[in-house]
């Protein structure tokens, strides 16, 4: 299988680990000489992708890819890849996966009330963005025949990048909103899904990306510094005039999101159902 990974970030690190001890063949962009030097050396064949120029390097990568995950930000034209690269996708012979990586953002406010794939978004004006750039790749999709696939993700998590770090880091807080609860995802669950989609794949398909328990996040705090044994940090009332506005916008929506459309399309058993399965293990493993 070649797989080529369009922004080789924190997450799609993972699923090229993860592909490369699968035997996969991986091929993955990044906007640097500098990150492209450091994990070419992990193994995960690198280039450079500015979001403008493709390379031949890069032509020949997506002619010869089987699978495509797009995880590149978006910009304020909207997606980098999607503009320079979407005839080349739509034209490749040999493609037969592309995923989108997007977030549950585009649904918005829903006052802590259970959702699903089928819950119309009520996205904010900074998500109008992404579900434009949906609805973009969806429809190459339909017009090459290729299945496409989004995956809204909710809040990653992982080694090097959770409660337990930013309580030994000192950047923990313990924010406390009434009835404000969170979505998380562990990043190796998110390798697990999209691996079952590649598997199984469905053109058109939209899936949230979420483990089982919506939860407070003073809660994960708290439980993390149990775990840790450190102390957490004092409870701080919700104030959105002491926030940045991008973290009030972050309290702004509160919503519980299912994941019961890739547990029963994939028959998909979570690797960390909850953070309370998930923390123990990256506390054994340095965190």
């Amino acid at each position: 299988m070649k797989l080529l990974i369009l922004g080789v970030g924190y997450s799609a690190g993972f699923f090229a680990r993860e592909a490369l001890a699968r035997g996969w063949e991986v091929t993955g962009t990044v906007r640097t000489a500098e990150k492209a030097e450091r994990l070419s050396r992990e193994g995960i064949r690198t280039l450079v992708f500015d979001g403008f120029a493709v390379s031949s390097s890069l032509a020949t990568a997506i002619a010869e890819a089987a699978a495509v995950l797009v995880s590149v930000q978006p910009g304020e034209a909207g997606d980098p890849a999607f503009q320079a690269l979407g005839p080349a996708l739509e034209a490749a012979p040999a493609l037969r996966w592309i995923g989108y990586l997007s977030t549950i953002g585009v649904y918005g406010d829903h006052g802590g009330a259970w959702i699903d794939e089928d819950t119309a978004p009520r996205a904010s004006y900074r998500s109008q963005l992404r579900l434009q750039i949906e609805r973009d790749w969806l429809a190459l999709g339909e017009r090459s025949g290729k299945a496409v696939q989004i995956f809204r993700l909710s809040g990653i998590y992982g080694p090097g990048r959770n409660p337990i770090v930013k309580l030994r880091t000192g950047t923990a807080t313990r924010l406390v909103k009434p009835g404000q609860v969170f979505n998380r995802i562990h990043v190796d669950d998110i390798s697990g899904i999209l691996m079952a989609s590649i598997a199984a794949p469905r053109p058109g398909a939209i899936y949230n990306v979420t483990d089982d328990e919506p939860a407070p996040p003073q809660d994960v705090v708290v439980h993390a510094a149990a775990l840790a044994g450190l102390t957490p940090p004092p409870e701080t009332p919700f104030d959105p005039a002491k926030l940045s506005p991008m973290a009030a916008s972050f309290y702004g929506e509160n919503k519980r999101v299912s994941n019961a459309l890739v547990k029963r399309e994939f028959g998909y058993a979570f690797r960390y159902p909850t953070y309370r399965e998930a923390l123990p293990v990256l506390l054994a493993g340095g965190d």
